[in-house]
């Protein structure tokens, strides 16, 4: 029997594959339109993630400019009483520069709740299922914080909170200030982005150093019942046949790797890469980025293709592209 994730263990019935919706709507401009085909294209994704078994949708407010969003809302729309049958997650805090404003982070209590607002408008919902937010802000006050989360709680336009590229520090420090939990951690993790295991294996190792992915953070969230999320988790392709052209050898050797394994299982490329992720006993959520319906579907054997140790070994070794400590 498979090991329920973090949010099952909360009682939220969440699929362990995550749609991520950020390519729909096409480019980031603000003023380019939304057309026929953009809507076509957020159909054919939401036809192929129902299919094989996802329930979850991720979103950001900044999603090619709040075009995501709405693309969603009009194909969710066109589909009676789906709404109810899946989870919408939306992120804010991110601040896109314009004019004299810089690119910037902000988790004032005034521009959550307004971006929330926006996204429930965008969405064409009036509640949100689990708020992120999305970046660290260094100016951060954790009352503010706490402050829009009680409001946001309160009038039901949402009923779960969490973060996205914070460390156990940075999420302990607005969870001393807030009754809500903090229930999900949406970090980049993949069989290429390995920093999440390299912080584990690399104590008391000079190599340790290096490691950019916050120390205690993965330990943190398993003790605490939070839900690891990972963005990118396919890693663009690399491994499930993007163009290995100047790529490392390290790269080269894991994708034939990977080619290997899914021929021994009968599966997919994309299914292999995925399993390996969701083999650690973390639980974690891979959001998937494409919404490409063939990659989508690519992904189906991703939550129930078993991988021994040793071969989860062998892909986390030849990832890394040195032996183990």
């Amino acid at each position: 029997m498979t090991k329920p994730i973090p949010l099952q263990r909360r009682n939220i019935n969440a699929s362990q594959l995550v749609l991520g919706c950020m390519r729909l709507g096409g480019d980031w401009n603000a003023s380019s339109p939304i057309t026929a085909e953009h809507y076509k294209e957020g159909h054919e994704a939401l036809d192929a993630a129902l299919e094989i078994g996802i329930n979850m949708f991720d979103h950001a407010d900044i999603y090619t400019a709040g075009k995501a969003e709405r693309v969603f809302a009009k194909v969710l729309s066109e589909r009676q009483g789906l709404r109810e049958q899946i989870i919408l997650q939306s992120k804010c805090g991110i601040r896109i520069g314009d004019g004299d404003h810089p690119h910037r982070f902000d988790f004032t209590a005034d521009h959550i709740l307004n971006s929330v607002d926006g996204i429930l408008e965008r969405l064409g919902t009036d509640y949100l299922d689990i708020l992120l937010l999305h970046r660290p802000d260094p100016l951060v006050e954790p009352e503010d914080v706490a402050s829009a989360i009680h409001k946001l709680k309160a009038s039901g336009k949402v009923r779960h909170f969490g973060v996205s590229n914070m460390s156990h520090g940075q999420i302990r420090l607005l969870q001393a200030y807030s009754d809500e939990p903090f229930i999900v951690n949406q970090l980049e993790m993949s069989l290429h982005k390995i920093g999440f295991l390299d912080t584990a294996v690399s104590v008391n190792q000079e190599a340790w150093r290096s490691n950019v992915f916050p120390e205690g953070t993965m330990e943190y969230c398993r003790l605490e019942n939070v839900q690891l999320q990972s963005w990118g988790p396919l890693a663009q392709g690399r491994y499930s046949g993007g163009s290995l052209e100047g790529q490392s050898q390290s790269v080269v050797q894991t994708a034939a790797m990977v080619a290997e394994l899914a021929e021994k299982h009968g599966t997919t490329r994309e299914a292999v890469v995925l399993a390996w992720l969701m083999t650690h006993p973390s639980g974690i959520q891979p959001v998937i980025g494409t919404i490409n319906p063939q990659r989508i579907r690519a992904c189906k054997d991703a939550a129930t293709l078993r991988l021994s140790r040793e071969d989860w070994y062998r892909l986390y070794v030849a990832s890394r592209g040195v032996s183990l400590p």
